[in-house]
């Protein structure tokens, strides 16, 4: 019969055993979070660079301002933009 002596196994293999299977399943569980933590961010948050224009054309569509208003800061935009 095999004891646990006999295969030269110290208190120090075991620690070094148990700290590796810790380790080893703290990067498995902490790479799936990262993982479902990066796929879950909002894309839209992140790379959203609305351009002036944009967003003045949406408040024309919206109503917020009137075709002569909307023209006129356009025109104004696309000077600034030129120079």
């Amino acid at each position: 019969m095999m004891y646990w002596q006999d295969n030269n196994s110290s208190g120090w293999g075991f620690a070094v055993m148990i700290i590796s299977m810790v380790l080893f399943w703290a990067l498995i569980i902490g790479g799936i979070a990262l993982a479902v933590r990066y796929t879950r961010r909002n894309p839209s948050s992140v790379h959203s660079k609305t351009s002036a224009e944009d967003l003045l054309a949406e408040r024309y569509a919206r109503g917020d301002i009137d075709d002569d208003d909307y023209h006129a800061r356009l025109s104004t935009l696309r000077k600034r933009a030129r120079h």
